[in-house]
C-alpha cells in the first residue's frame, strides 16, 4: 500500500510529447523565483521538466508552512474550474533552476476533458494530495514531535530528490515549516537521533545511517510495512 509522500515526481513522464503538442509557453525560473506568488489564484498550470520546487502557505500572522514539493514530471497544481480564497495564501517557488510547459487554466482544463489518460492521472494525483491532508490532520497532529521527525525523514527516503534513499535534502528550517514545530524544538530531536547514531548532519542535508533504527521510531501509519 502507499503511504503519505510530499515530493511528487514523474506522475505525468508518459504524457511530456502529449503537453508538447498542445498549446503551452516554455517558461524557465531561476532559483527562488516564484511560480506562483502569495496573493495570486490560480492562473497557470505547469509540467515541470527539470528542477524542484517548493509550495507553501502562509499564516496571517506570517508563519509558513511548506504542502509539498514538486520535480520533474510533475504537474502543478492540477485541473480545476472553481476559485477558492486560500489559493491567494499560496506561494510556489523554485529551489533551482526550473525548466516548465506553462498552460493557462483554461488550456489545462480543456486537455483533462480530453484525454482520458491525463484525466485518470489527475485524479490519481489529487488522491495523493489528500492522502497527505489526511494523514497530517488524523494522525500526524496528535504524535510527539519526536515521531514527526522520524516519520518525515522516513517518508522523504522512499520520495527522495537526490535519487538515494539515504540522503534527505532537507534543511532543519524546512523541517520545521513542513511540520509547524519551533525550530529549536526540531534541533533537539536531530541531536537525539544524532546521538544514537541513526543520522549524521551535513550543511542543508541529513544522512540516513541507520535507516532499520529510524523505521522502528516511526508510527505504524507511516510505515511500509
Amino acid at each position: 500500500m502507499l503511504v503519505p509522500r510530499y515530493y511528487f515526481a514523474d506522475m505525468y513522464t508518459d504524457l511530456y510529447d502529449y503537453f508538447l503538442s498542445q498549446p503551452h509557453r516554455l517558461c524557465t525560473f531561476h532559483k527562488s523565483d516564484m511560480l506562483w506568488n502569495l496573493g495570486e489564484t490560480i492562473r497557470y498550470v505547469y509540467y515541470i521538466k527539470s528542477g524542484i520546487t517548493k509550495t507553501f502557505i502562509e499564516h496571517e500572522d506570517g508563519h509558513h508552512k511548506i504542502l509539498f514539493f514538486h520535480s520533474k514530471g510533475s504537474v502543478f497544481p492540477g485541473c480545476q474550474n472553481s476559485e477558492f480564497k486560500i489559493e491567494a495564501s499560496i506561494g510556489t517557488q523554485a529551489l533551482s533552476t526550473v525548466e516548465t510547459l506553462r498552460f493557462t487554466r483554461e488550456e489545462f482544463y480543456r486537455m483533462f476533458q480530453e484525454n482520458r489518460t491525463l484525466t485518470a492521472r489527475c485524479f490519481e494525483n489529487f488522491s495523493m494530495y489528500i492522502n497527505l491532508l489526511c494523514y497530517e490532520t488524523a494522525h500526524q497532529e496528535y504524535n510527539n514531535s519526536f515521531i514527526k521527525v522520524c516519520n518525515l525523514l522516513y517518508l522523504f527516503s522512499l520520495n527522495s530528490p537526490s535519487g538515494k534513499s539515504t540522503r534527505i535534502e532537507l534543511t532543519q528550517q524546512d523541517l520545521s515549516d513542513i511540520l509547524t514545530i519551533s525550530l529549536v524544538n526540531v534541533a533537539n530531536n536531530i541531536a537525539r537521533l544524532r546521538n544514537e547514531h541513526i543520522i549524521v548532519t551535513h550543511r542543508k542535508w541529513i544522512e540516513i545511517i541507520d535507516y532499520s533504527a529510524l523505521m522502528a521510531y516511526c508510527s505504524s501509519e507511516t510505515r511500509q510495512d
